[in-house]
C-alpha cells in the first residue's frame, strides 16, 4: 500500500484542489489506524519517506512505491527518471535497493508498443546502475500514462535515517537544486529553453545513492528526499516530526539555471500553488522575499536531491565527500534551531 507520505506526495503533485483539500487529506490520514508492531521500525507516524520492517538484529527491509505521470517527452527518459523517484526513497532512509515491481498504467488503444519499451528501458537501466533486480509487476488500463516502482530494500535496523531526528544545531545540506516543477511546466507549454530541460532531466535521472553512502560514513541526525510537496513542504516535516525550528536561507538554496526566468513568467504546476497555500500558515516569511521566490521554495519536484541535518562538526566531512563522490551541486542551505514544528525563511 502507498506510505502517508506517498499519499500526501501523490496528491500534492498531481494538483490536489488547493488548501482544502491538502487540510481534508492530512485530517483522514491521521485518523487511519495504526499499526503496532516490534518489528514495525518506522511507519506512518512521522510522514517519513519509507517504511522499516526489521527483519533481525542484522536487516531490516525499506519499503515503498512511488508512480508519475511523464515529465519528460522522451519515454526512455521518462522511465529513469520515474525509477530513480523511486529508487529515492530507500537511498533517504540509509537503505540499498534490492529488488522492484514495476507499476504500469496506459490507455491500451492508445499509445504504441514502442513507447511502452522505451519506458521499461529506461527504468531497468536505472534500476540496474542502482545494483537491484526488476522481479516483475502489475499493469493496469488508465486514460494517461503511469509509471513508477515499488521497491524493497536492505537497511542495518541501527543505521536506520528518517526525519524525526533532526536537532538543534545542525547544518541542513541539500544535494540537487530546485526547479523541476518550474521547467516541466513550461515544457508543456512548450516555453521551456531546451539547455533547462536538459538540465532538469540530467538531475531527474541521477541516482540519490552517493548521498546515501557519504550519509552512512559521516553519520547524519536526519535526511528526506525532496519531491512532490516541495523544499519547504517536506522541510516542515521534518520540523513536525523532530520537534524542532528549521530555518531555510533562501538565498543559498541552488535552482537549476533557467528557472528564476521561467518563475518570472509563472510556469507553476498546479501542486506547487498548492505546496504554498498549504504552507503559509506553518512557515514564516521575510517580507523582503518576492512570491516568485516563495513559489520556487514549495515547487513541487520530481526525483528532487536528498535534505540532510547534519551535526555541524561533521557537516564539511560530508560536503567533502559529497563533492568527491560527484554530488557538486550539494550545499547548505540552513540550520535547524529550538522552536515551534515550523520552517522559518531568512535572507
Amino acid at each position: 500500500p502507498l506510505s502517508m507520505r506517498r499519499l500526501i506526495d501523490y496528491a500534492f503533485a498531481a494538483g490536489c484542489a488547493g488548501k482544502a483539500c491538502q487540510e481534508d487529506l492530512f485530517a483522514i490520514l491521521k485518523k487511519m489506524p495504526r499499526f503496532y508492531h516490534r518489528n514495525l521500525l518506522v511507519g506512518a507516524e512521522t510522514f517519513d519517506d519509507a517504511g522499516i520492517y526489521r527483519l533481525d538484529n542484522r536487516r531490516a527491509l525499506v519499503l515503498t512505491v512511488d508512480v508519475l505521470t511523464p515529465v519528460a517527452n522522451d519515454p526512455y527518459v521518462f522511465g529513469q527518471i520515474a525509477a530513480a523517484n523511486s529508487l529515492s526513497d530507500v537511498y533517504a532512509m540509509g537503505g540499498e535497493p534490492v529488488a522492484a515491481l514495476s507499476v504500469l498504467g496506459l490507455p491500451v488503444d492508445k499509445i504504441e508498443h514502442k513507447t511502452i519499451r522505451n519506458i521499461l528501458k529506461g527504468a531497468w537501466g536505472k534500476v540496474q546502475e542502482a545494483g537491484a533486480v526488476i522481479a516483475g509487476g502489475h499493469t493496469f488500463k488508465d486514460r494517461e500514462v503511469k509509471f513508477g516502482l515499488a521497491v524493497v530494500g536492505l537497511v542495518h535496523p541501527r543505521k536506520v535515517i528518517t526525519n524525526a531526528g533532526a536537532k538543534p544545531g545542525d547544518r541542513l545540506i541539500l544535494t540537487k537544486p530546485l526547479g523541476t516543477g518550474v521547467i516541466t511546466t513550461a515544457l508543456k507549454a512548450n516555453r521551456a529553453p531546451e539547455r533547462a530541460v536538459t538540465e532538469a532531466n540530467r538531475f531527474m535521472g541521477k541516482l540519490n545513492n552517493s548521498v546515501a553512502q557519504a550519509m552512512s560514513t559521516v553519520g547524519v541526525d536526519a535526511a528526506t528526499d525532496i519531491t512532490g510537496f516541495g523544499l519547504l513542504g517536506h522541510a516542515w516535516e521534518m520540523a513536525r516530526a523532530s520537534g524542532v525550528e528549521i530555518v531555510i536561507e533562501g538565498a543559498r538554496v541552488p535552482l537549476i539555471d533557467g528557472v528564476q526566468e521561467l518563475a518570472a513568467k509563472g510556469y507553476f504546476p498546479l501542486g506547487t500553488l498548492n505546496n504554498y497555500e498549504f504552507i503559509k500558515s506553518r512557515a514564516d516569511f521575510p517580507k523582503g522575499l518576492s512570491k516568485d521566490m516563495r513559489l520556487v521554495l514549495c515547487d513541487a519536484q520530481t526525483s528532487g536531491g536528498l535534505l540532510i541535518a547534519v551535526p555541524v562538526n561533521r557537516e564539511k566531512k560530508l560536503l567533502q565527500l559529497l563533492h568527491r563522490n560527484g554530488v557538486r551541486e550539494a550545499k547548505e542551505i540552513g540550520y535547524v534551531q529550538k522552536g515551534r514544528e515550523r520552517v522559518k525563511v531568512v535572507i
